[in-house]
């Protein structure tokens, strides 16, 4: 019988009883969240973005504090992804923030692969956390997880299309992590502008087929208010580290000769909605999403590839023996292919050999006969010198001898 058909057996053996006085197991809740509250949490934020777009601002704005954040360079040869970790606390609540920032992104002349270094860091988290699943003895609760939750991605405030850099990227991280679109430095276009370019944002990314992270509608108790600013997407933010006086308190705002842009005030900027949408409203949702969605849709994937299936009633043993015998086969396949092209190239090798061999006799032989015919020269040209030299000493004693019978005479 499969699992589930014993499930639905079991469920409906099952009856509902009333109770005839307190046991207490209402408490459930309660220790829960004590629990959950002792051991802390931990959110994961990436931030993706051109070099100076406001991402360190914005974050510092988000959490109300200073992050550690030093400017970066817009000469790196290729996109780097830089960690860093906080101890946050809140009343008694303590969490553990990983912001994880895109250094360099955008700024290359060549900008076909800047989602790579983006699509590793993640897979990189998702093969860590899985690795720890698959230990022995595994320790979930007390490692550190560093899967991503919750991605900001700043679109620069053009006022016309995303650029084919933002599309490809975002394209590339919706099936790994929850996008969530922002217009960085939203105080630089007019309010007309700015709904013009939400629309056109949103039509690119339908077209495009990316999806983005929508708010959840299926509670009850944020339905509504979600379903609200899943149609304000992208938000349009406004970041500042600045504090200026507006009546009688002070506010974080960016202050202009034209006049001021406060970064709290929801007539300005949608700052506020997605520092509620994210952290007051739905981070639990997004570390659930990237749990049950994300991770799991990897998780499944490199499963796949060791050889588990759902579908085969294998043993792990079963399994393991199977993804051996095919490794074993493939090294053994390897194995022949090298033995074959090794083969191959001595074979080569030989023929290489033999026509260097041959050509040296060729050119030995061409010496050889040069040199013969150099030796018959030389000693046709001493035979002639030699016979020149007997003329000469004949005419020279036919000579001495004239001249011995002339004095004679004499």
């Amino acid at each position: 019988m499969a699992t589930t058909e014993v499930e639905r057996t079991l469920n409906h053996l099952s009856r509902t009883l009333n109770l005839t006085g307190h046991v207490g197991f209402d408490s459930l809740p309660d220790q829960l969240v004590n629990k959950s509250v002792a051991q802390g949490f931990c959110f994961n934020i990436l931030c993706v973005g051109e070099t100076g777009i406001g991402k360190s601002t914005m974050m510092d704005t988000l959490f109300n504090t200073n992050f550690d954040s030093t400017p970066s360079s817009h000469d790196l040869q290729d996109v780097k992804l830089k960690s860093h970790t906080y101890d946050l606390r809140e009343s008694n609540v303590r969490m553990k923030l990983n912001c994880v920032d895109t250094v360099g992104f955008g700024d290359q002349i060549n900008k076909e692969d800047s989602w790579k270094a983006i699509v590793e860091y993640i897979d990189t988290q998702f093969d860590a956390y899985l690795q720890e699943e698959l230990k022995i003895k595994r320790s979930i609760h007390n490692y550190q997880d560093r899967r991503l939750h919750a991605c900001l991605y700043f679109i620069a405030p053009t006022g016309h299309s995303l650029k084919a850099i933002d599309l490809v990227t975002m394209k590339k991280l919706d099936s790994k992590v929850n996008v969530i679109p922002v217009i960085a430095k939203a105080d630089t276009i007019t309010k007309t502008e700015l709904h013009k370019f939400k629309t056109k944002i949103m039509q690119e990314l339908v077209t495009n087929g990316i999806k983005i992270y929508q708010f959840p509608t299926d509670d009850e108790t944020v339905a509504e208010t979600n379903t609200a600013m899943n149609g304000v997407l992208p938000f349009a933010i406004v970041g500042s580290n600045d504090e200026v006086k507006i009546g009688n308190k002070m506010v974080k705002a960016r202050q202009y000769p034209w006049g001021t842009v406060q970064v709290e005030n929801e007539n300005h900027c949608d700052f506020v909605k997605l520092r509620e949408m994210i952290i007051r409203t739905n981070m639990e949702d997004l570390r659930e999403t990237t749990h049950k969605r994300h991770y799991e849709l990897y998780r499944r994937h490199k499963l796949e590839e060791m050889g588990f299936s759902d579908s085969d009633a294998k043993s792990l043993s079963e399994t393991y023996e199977i993804k051996r015998q095919q490794h074993v086969s493939d090294l053994q396949k390897k194995e022949e292919e090298m033995r074959q092209t090794f083969v191959i190239r001595v074979k080569e090798k030989e023929g290489e050999l033999k026509d260097a061999e041959k050509d040296l006799h060729v050119r030995f032989d061409g010496l050889k006969k040069q040199h013969a015919d150099e030796k018959r020269k030389l000693e046709d040209s001493k035979k002639r010198l030699e016979e020149e030299i007997n003329a000469f000493n004949q005419r020279k004693v036919a000579a001495q001898q004239a001249s011995t019978l002339g004095k004679k005479k004499k």
